[in-house]
């Protein structure tokens, strides 16, 4: 919880993730109905037809068009696969009719496509998102510095089923939390803007922590020793989902031998699912 201009809103901060993505292609056509393959991609043709009349001028008479949508970014798992099927639509459609949309509008259609949007729209700087009004609560200017990060799926006995974010309870913080929240806001300004990777490291780590008594990370303890083990920045978690990283620096000369050490040290406690990326790629 973070303070916006109409008060106390939730907020976010969105780390990059290369290593899935969604493909989109959008064909106008007479008439005002939207079509999608796949069918059930619901929020993304509600994304595509606001996406229409935001670019279409008023007087343009009904338009339509079919989205069609290609990709592998996991459901129910942390990755943002709705916001990313909702900016694919969006964009697709600017494409389709050559039309400037800039990343605030695209943030608001992204909210009422799907209630709640990560910030991957801001692609030239860090945002702190309010992700259910479709506003920036803090633009930190910078984007982040790049991070070589080790994810991993953190609940291995829920076999990669995800959570379901519908009927997740978003969670109710208390005031010590929402003062730690705004401490970790000026601390995530710094990290940012100083290019301090190790700082930013420790705002995840806190988060994470914060998350922890409403979204609990089972191991969490042995997971922060692996961290300290294998010389990581800190640990990252989803907001809402089942995943989460150790963060490295990408330009440490040993962080091919500390991506290493923690594989292994995460297989001993039975986190076999891995993957490994750098931000930026």
């Amino acid at each position: 919880m973070f303070t916006g201009d109409g008060g106390l809103t939730r907020g976010l901060v969105t780390l990059p993730c290369t290593i899935h993505a969604t493909r989109a292609t959008f064909i106008p056509a007479p008439g005002a109905e939207v079509t999608v393959t796949p069918e059930w991609k619901g929020k993304a043709r509600r994304a595509a037809e606001l996406a229409v009349r935001a670019v279409t001028p008023a007087d343009a008479g009904p338009v339509g068009g079919h989205l069609e949508l290609t990709g592998d970014v996991p459901l129910c798992r942390g990755f943002g696969s709705s916001t990313s099927d909702v900016l694919a639509a969006i964009w697709a459609v600017k494409d389709a009719f050559t039309s400037p949309l800039p990343p605030q509008d695209v943030a608001r259609i992204a909210v009422r496509a799907e209630t709640a949007s990560d910030s991957l729209m801001f692609e030239e700087s860090t945002v702190l998102f309010a992700q259910r009004e479709g506003t920036v609560i803090e633009d930190f200017g910078y984007r982040m510095p790049e991070l070589r990060v080790l994810g991993f799926g953190a609940r291995p006995e829920n076999g990669g089923r995800g959570v379901d974010t519908l009927a997740f309870t978003p969670a109710r913080y208390d005031q010590d939390e929402i003062g730690l929240f705004t401490r970790l806001q000026a601390m995530l300004r710094e990290a940012i803007q100083m290019k301090d990777v190790a700082l930013l490291g420790s705002v995840a780590t806190a988060s994470t922590e914060i998350n922890q008594r409403h979204l609990p990370i089972p191991k969490l303890d042995l997971i922060r020793n692996v961290a300290r083990a294998s010389g990581a920045l800190g640990v990252q978690a989803a907001h809402s989902g089942d995943i989460a990283g150790l963060l490295f620096d990408r330009d440490d000369p040993e962080v091919e031998e500390r991506t290493g050490l923690a594989q292994r040290l995460l297989q001993e406690l039975g986190i076999h699912e891995q993957w490994n990326y750098t931000t930026g790629d």
